[in-house]
């Protein structure tokens, strides 16, 4: 596998590119990538590539965090084929209709992994991946994320090549034999005040915890911060358990509606489950990153990957503030300094558990996903 990587800004052109490159990734803040010419200028450089955009919340390159730039990653995959597929949602009904079509074209032969990256205000995290686990083989994992747009919440855009818009999907299907994949998944938030019943919802949009209203007691919670609603709220997401001994999962606020008093979440929070409010301690949150980047190590039993992409939550970043480089850098203290990393903070992040091969919605995580070839 050859890699290079580029951080560009507003104005800076691709340098020389890497011969015989099958897949580039370019993480970058919503406005650079709306530029009318982007996928012209990427396409000039890798006329042979899968050129795929997502706008972010952030963007990782290596040891660092940036923003209002394009993250670069070209990929030369010596033994691995590289196959892809872009959808919209306003095609499909819903999100799981969509997620199924997206990875059903790319079931043949031996798939072995799928990123997807998916709009981050239009589709609904939990759906899609319900509809792709109905569909995808138990040997064939799936991670990613939903784009982001910084803290502002306006729009998110992914693209194919020459097809940049919002509300796009795409699924990039990685082939082969030799190539090993891990992946790591972590929180590392903490809890606080009790649990709550969620009264009213309908699929990620939240009415009523115990009958009273939920961005309410958000605000209630947010006091002064209320003011700065829905980014404010990324600071305070919900940890949910759909029945009293099972395992939680966390959930993280898209908008909020002043009209009828809800709040739109990146996955699903049934009616019926259970909410308790969730707040950040620093040093939890860094462990956390580190944590999810010692799973990745399992299938590569005592070998260093080459790649490492890291997908984490516009809600961490929020919080960490200043030490937001920390997470990375402690992400990169596991992996070692001779693998390249790239990734960006997102709206969700897609990943395995640790015990199931099917993939799942992650909310204020640091989602990992590790590649070498053999």
């Amino acid at each position: 596998m050859k890699i290079k990587q580029y951080l560009l800004r507003a104005g800076q052109q691709l340098p020389e590119v890497l011969e015989g490159t099958q897949l580039v990734l370019v993480f970058g803040d919503r406005a650079l990538i709306e530029e009318k010419d982007i996928a012209e200028r990427f396409k000039r450089g890798f006329p042979h590539a899968n050129v795929v955009f997502c706008s972010t919340a952030g963007e990782i390159l290596n040891n660092e965090v940036y923003d209002n730039t394009l993250a670069v990653t070209a990929i030369e995959f010596e033994k691995t084929e590289v196959k892809s597929n872009l959808i919209n949602i306003e095609s499909f009904k819903d999100s799981y209709s969509a997620g199924k079509h997206l990875v059903e074209s790319l079931q043949q032969g031996n798939l072995r992994h799928i990123i997807v990256l998916a709009d981050g205000q239009l589709v609904n995290g939990s759906e899609l991946v319900r509809g792709m686990n109905d569909v995808v083989s138990d040997k064939v994992s799936i991670s990613g994320g939903l784009a982001g747009d910084g803290p502002r919440f306006q729009k998110t855009l992914v693209g194919l090549n020459s097809n940049i818009v919002a509300g796009n999907l795409v699924a990039i299907g990685l082939y082969g034999e030799n190539l090993i994949v891990g992946h790591g998944s972590n929180g590392g938030w903490d809890s606080f005040g009790p649990f709550r019943k969620v009264t009213k919802s309908k699929s990620n949009i939240l009415y009523e915890l115990e009958g009273k209203s939920a961005l309410d007691l958000y605000k209630q919670y947010l006091g002064d911060l209320a003011a700065g609603l829905p980014g404010t709220a990324l600071l305070f997401p919900l940890s949910v358990k759909l029945e009293d001994d099972s395992e939680p999962f966390v959930r993280t606020v898209l908008s909020v509606n002043e009209t009828d008093h809800s709040m739109t979440f990146a996955g699903d929070i049934p009616e019926g489950s259970f909410a308790r409010l969730m707040k950040a301690n620093f040093d939890r949150l860094i462990d956390a990153a580190s944590g999810a980047a010692a799973n990745t190590f399992t299938p590569f039993k005592g070998m260093q990957p080459e790649l490492a992409i890291l997908i984490s939550c516009v809600g961490r970043k929020l919080v960490l503030d200043q030490r937001v480089d920390e997470e990375v850098e402690s992400v990169r203290s596991i992996l070692g300094d001779n693998t390249k990393m790239t990734g960006f903070y997102s709206y969700g992040e897609i990943s395995p558990l640790m015990k199931s091969p099917k993939c799942e919605l992650h909310n204020q995580t640091m989602t990992i996903t590790a590649f070498s070839e053999i």
